[in-house]
C-alpha cells in the first residue's frame, strides 16, 4: 500500500528525471546565431543607393556615387574648411534624406 510519504517521494523522483531530461534537450539545441550586421544594415544600405541612383535605372554610376559624396563632404565639413576633421566625423550622422543638387 503507497504511503503519503511513499507518493510524495516517487513524484520528488519523478520530477527530478523529468528536470535531468529536459535539461539534456535544451543542451541538444544549438546556441542562438548572432544577428549577422549586414542583414541588419541591408534595409538602409537599399535606402541609401536608392538617393544615389538619380537616373532610377537601378544602378550606381560613377558620377551619380561623386555627386553624392560632394554632398555629403559639404554637409559634414561644418567649418567649411575642405577637410574633415574627427569632431565633425564623430558628431555626424548620415541622414536620409534626398539632397536637391545630387545628380545635377
Amino acid at each position: 500500500m503507497l504511503t503519503r510519504r511513499s507518493l510524495v517521494s516517487g513524484i520528488t523522483v519523478c520530477g527530478a528525471t523529468w528536470a535531468v531530461v529536459g535539461s539534456a534537450d535544451a543542451q541538444k539545441q544549438p546556441p542562438p546565431k548572432a544577428p549577422d550586421k549586414f542583414a541588419l544594415a541591408q534595409g538602409q544600405i537599399e535606402q541609401l543607393l536608392l538617393m544615389m541612383d538619380t537616373d532610377k535605372n537601378g544602378k550606381i554610376s560613377k558620377q551619380e556615387w561623386m555627386s553624392f559624396m560632394e554632398v555629403e563632404f559639404d554637409r559634414l565639413d561644418t567649418d567649411k574648411s575642405g577637410e574633415l576633421d574627427v569632431k565633425e566625423i564623430a558628431q555626424s550622422r548620415l541622414q536620409a534624406t534626398r539632397h536637391a543638387n545630387v545628380g545635377k
